[in-house]
């Protein structure tokens, strides 16, 4: 094979010099290339090289002008890849293993299209795949995608369809692009309308069944920091009106209690709960009211602002809050969910009440950590406990700590006693962790609180974003008179934790090694950067507010409140401008029949027809003036008709840069064509 063939000096001129089946048959492998490329981030390495190659040996064989190989190379080669789908998934059923057969098979069938209808096999089998991808994603950016792919399809479809001269590539696509115009009205109104299962017709996709909150049922030294890079949205908050400022932004989850020298778990519950007591609380100021958009998570966790005044309602599961304050939800939430709260974020917790169960609130290992230990008897000296707790956040203001993403290692049995007295580097683990140890050493009852603080307001749409890399923990100690109180050793540390984000307080390694990368992965949110970031977050957020989270509930609320539609004059405005869309939308429909030139050949058709030669259904101008030609039509009428088939082919599908103009001078010709033809 002469590989410099491959490469000419342009390889545009290449491809121009082809011929117009070549030249479609690299347009469809284009297209089908858009659709098989997102399926590389969950097929096995080797299916997508096995792809890869295959399509790659099909473009070579078309640009050099090759026969496509017998079948007797391809049949084993099939057989091949089946029983590389069974080994890697061991099975041959299935989602996943359909989905990677049915790759293998388009990217087969690119070697094996000898016939027609096996291009239009290609195409019908690259729009399923365009479904398979939602299997796995249905992100803003994925249906934006897949859009494209539809569009370059059509395209490839309508170029094997077109007879005659056929449009250049850009008008091709500008009729597929008007193609899927019309339809996207019929398309959204069968979304909004038809009606909704209550779950997923394959099971949900892999983005949310595999998803986690980031936050688990215990702590160790190292989790928060490694959920510090994370990007991942942990959910979304809509305020109605302002939020409040970034440092009253504590988002509540897990309460952690029991410490065994190494990890942080929740309290377990006692084999005989005791008779729950009424909490007692009191707020101050105006409440903040405020709506949840929690991504999946398979967790029961459902995280609200300190604190809530009432718990959130779900409509397919019940909600429960614990005694400490951690708000449950009756099952795992393997889709994203949404709810409204109400919350204080000035409040005080059982002030004015004995706390239930003290011990349970100073248990510490034994012999572990002995000089922190020791350092918690000396903390007794000072009576009031309130004291205790500001030594403790002085020491860690003004020790020498800092506060890094990357601590050191802390695997030794006395973890609390390495950070205080030997790194004395860590994350927020690491001092809301020791903080408690230490509180608990000089007799004050203290617990590990983990969730997020803070979050990112997006500017364009008003919701403010909570990342994983938002993960805190925080500790709540209990001082007779005032009941629960929160204490964010972080902020003794670093102040600007609890004013800014994560990433803005601390500087990880730079991205894939290249010095200030982190720059332009995170800009300065008033540059155009920036503010594009903003504009494709909202995108997306929009997409999962108004689209994937149109569930059945919401469905019924839309039709319930469709009954109840009043006729006012914000509704007559609503009415009146989805009927001029509606017009708009007909009047497109209408365009090419009411076109002038349209109506001079259908007159022609009807005539050709009572002279004994009708047109096909799937006749086209071309193949329709070849008939006539050698139909033995009279001289006369058989030249002007085959001249006015020319003409009308090209005006019709060739390139009409002056629009109307063409079609003005081009009416007089066709209707003088059209009288001699008898």
């Amino acid at each position: 094979m002469n590989l410099s063939a491959l490469f000419p000096e342009r390889i545009g001129e290449r491809i121009a010099s082809l011929s117009r089946d070549k030249r479609d048959t690299l347009l469809l492998m284009a297209s089908a290339l858009m659709v098989l490329a997102p399926h590389a981030a969950h097929l096995p390495l080797w299916v997508t090289l096995l792809c890869g190659a295959t399509l790659a040996w099909r473009a070579a064989l078309t640009v050099l002008g090759r026969r496509l190989p017998p079948g007797r190379y391809l049949i084993p080669l099939a057989a091949a890849s089946m029983a590389g789908i069974l080994a890697s998934y061991d099975t041959v059923l299935g989602k996943d293993a359909g989905v990677a057969m049915l790759v293998l098979l388009v990217a087969f069938k690119m070697l094996e299209m000898h016939a027609r209808r096996d291009l239009f096999v290609v195409i019908f089998l690259c729009f399923f795949l365009v479904l398979t991808n939602f299997f796995y994603s249905q992100g803003f950016f994925t249906a934006l995608l897949m859009l494209a792919s539809i569009a370059l399809l059509l395209t490839a479809q309508l170029s094997f369809q077109l007879t005659g001269a056929v449009p250049p590539l850009r008008r091709r696509l500008a009729m597929a692009a008007r193609m899927l115009a019309l339809a996207a009205p019929l398309a959204a109104a069968a979304f909004v309308l038809f009606p909704r299962v209550g779950a997923p017709l394959w099971g949900i996709p892999d983005a949310a069944s595999s998803g986690k909150t980031g936050l688990s049922d215990t702590m160790a030294p190292g989790q928060f920091a490694s959920l510090a890079q994370s990007e991942d949205v942990a959910f979304r908050v809509k305020f109605e009106g302002a939020p409040p400022p970034q440092p009253q932004l504590y988002w509540r989850g897990p309460v952690l209690g029991d410490y065994d020298g190494r990890i942080w778990t929740r309290v377990r519950p006692p084999p005989r709960p005791p008779r729950p007591q009424p909490l007692s609380i009191a707020v101050d100021g105006a409440p903040v009211r405020y709506q949840v958009t929690q991504e999946a998570s398979n967790t029961r966790w459902l995280f609200a602002l300190e604190l809530p005044q009432a718990l959130p309602a779900l409509a397919d599961r019940p909600v429960i809050l614990t005694p400490e304050l951690e708000i449950q939800a009756g099952a795992p939430l393997a889709e994203r969910v949404r709810y409204d709260l109400v919350s204080y974020v000035r409040f005080d917790l059982q002030a004015g009440s004995a706390l239930a169960n003290p011990a349970q609130w100073l248990l510490l290992p034994y012999g572990r950590n002995p000089r922190a230990l020791a350092d918690g008897e000396r903390l007794r000296r000072e009576p009031d406990p309130a004291g205790r707790v500001a030594a403790v956040l002085g020491r860690f203001a003004a020790d020498g700590f800092s506060y890094t993403l990357q601590p050191p290692l802390l695997s030794g049995p006395d973890a609390v006693d390495d950070f205080l007295y030997g790194s004395r580097a860590g994350f927020c683990e690491h001092y809301a962790g020791a903080f408690v140890f230490l509180m608990r050493a000089a007799g004050v009852p203290a617990r590990v609180v983990t969730g997020y603080q803070g979050g990112e307001l997006n500017p364009v749409d008003g919701y403010l974003t909570v990342r994983q890399s938002d993960a805190h923990a925080w500790a709540e100690v209990w001082l007779q008179g005032r009941g629960w109180v929160r204490v964010d050793p972080t902020a003794a540390v670093s102040p600007a934790r609890v004013q800014r984000s994560v990433a803005r307080t601390t500087s990880g390694p730079a991205p894939f090694g290249i010095e200030g990368l982190q720059g332009l992965l995170q800009p300065d949110p008033d540059s155009l950067l920036g503010r594009l970031r903003y504009a494709l977050a909202a995108a997306g957020n929009g997409w999962n507010q108004w689209v994937l989270n149109y569930t059945p509930q919401r469905q019924q609320e839309l039709v319930e409140r469709l009954r109840r539609f009043s006729f006012d004059w914000r509704n007559a405005t609503l009415l009146a401008a989805g009927t001029l869309v509606l017009l708009a939308w007909a009047k497109l429909l209408r365009r090419r029949r009411d076109d002038p030139v349209d109506a001079l050949y259908s007159a022609l058709c009807r005539r050709l027809g009572q002279l004994g030669l009708a047109r096909a259904p799937d006749e086209g101008p071309s193949a329709y003036a070849a008939r006539i030609g050698a139909a033995g039509l009279a001289p006369e009428s058989g030249t002007a008709a085959a001249e006015f088939l020319r003409r009308y082919s090209a005006y019709r599908y060739g390139v009409r840069p002056d629009g109307g103009a063409a079609a003005s001078r081009l009416l007089p010709i066709l209707k003088q064509l059209l009288s001699r033809v008898r």
